[in-house]
């Protein structure tokens, strides 16, 4: 852990508003992240502005910012405004991880619980392994002697269930010691508000397109979805394919216009999810994650953008078996 007055002290040598940048696709982890943090430097008289560099797709994330009056400005906003000088605080993600646009402006510092592929040099780099990127902004609280107010307590909570898949993924002794501190702060009517009907009409289509498209190789389940969809849902339907008795690694991918996008899950011991991603898609995208879950993307701008979803399917069979070779 690194020291959070190492980061105030950082904030405040700028002398300049704080740019607290999330992924792309910024997911209720994210949004709770950027936020807890954003008002956690406003305590220390820090002014700061959460940005994204694409859009909020996920309904359960959507919710967010309308109900706890957060203000996330596209990057399409400030790109006119913004300034080399500008500091800036990635959050739930780190430069060059594949899925965070380069900002105009200085990374003096990433806070993100998902494993490094890329070092980057950080002025402040809390890099830690948990369930939830919440988890290490509420344990700057919990460490400084602070209390969040009731809003920042209860989407830090959400954004580490939905994190932790309800505590059955990836957790740690810090996320559990993390719930018991932000439990009695939050508002449970707003808790429950948000965990209520995150799914949407539309969404069944992908449901169907991924039962329709299903393949097995041992324990390995591939579904490709043939039209676009957003990073949320397709994170979504690897869950879904992952809870089939049948099935202990799903890969899902999706076509789309900024090329294709996958998403992994791993419940096989000595198969990391992060790892596989990243050495399965070496050379042609980006791609990494945790033990357990994944993402990538194979960008439409690389030669190999528009690859066809039996080669991809290759490409990890080859990679898992290669892994479980070494187990043995």
């Amino acid at each position: 852990m690194e020291d959070f007055q190492k980061l105030l002290d950082l904030c405040c040598g700028t002398g300049r508003r704080v740019y607290i940048q999330t992924h792309n696709f910024p997911d209720p982890d994210a949004i709770a992240s950027a936020y807890g943090l954003q008002k956690l430097l406003a305590h220390f008289g820090v002014e700061t502005s959460i940005c994204y560099g694409g859009r909020i797709d996920k309904l359960s994330a959507s919710k967010m910012p309308k109900l706890f009056h957060i203000q996330m400005t596209p990057y399409d906003t400030l790109r006119a405004t913004m300034v080399d000088s500008d500091p800036i605080i990635c959050v739930d993600s780190q430069k060059n991880a594949g899925n965070i646009t380069d900002f105009i402006g200085d990374e003096i510092a990433a806070i993100d619980h998902h494993p490094t592929y890329v070092q980057e040099d950080y002025q402040y780099a809390d890099l830690r392994i948990t369930g939830a990127c919440a988890t290490i902004i509420a344990d700057y609280y919990r460490q400084m002697g602070l209390t969040p107010d009731e809003d920042t307590a209860t989407a830090l909570l959400y954004g580490l269930k939905m994190d932790t898949l309800q505590f059955s993924r990836g957790v740690t002794a810090l996320d559990i010691a993390v719930f018991a501190f932000l439990h009695p702060l939050c508002n449970q009517e707003k808790l429950a508000f948000l965990e209520r009907n995150n799914m949407e009409f539309q969404d069944l289509k992908a449901y169907g397109a991924a039962i329709e498209n299903i393949e097995l190789y041992g324990a390995s389940g591939f579904s490709h979805i043939p039209f676009s969809c957003s990073d949320a849902m397709i994170a979504v339907l690897a869950d879904f394919i992952l809870s089939l008795h049948e099935v202990d690694i799903a890969i899902v991918s999706s076509g789309r216009e900024d090329g294709v996008k996958i998403s992994v899950r791993s419940e096989t011991p000595g198969i990391h999810a992060g790892e596989l991603t990243h050495r399965a898609l070496n050379g042609i995208g980006d791609g990494g994650g945790h033990a357990t879950m994944a993402g990538g993307l194979i960008p439409k701008s690389h030669p190999q953008g528009q690859y066809f979803k039996e080669e991809l399917r290759d490409r990890f069979l080859c990679e898992i078996e290669q892994m479980e070779a070494i187990q043995r």
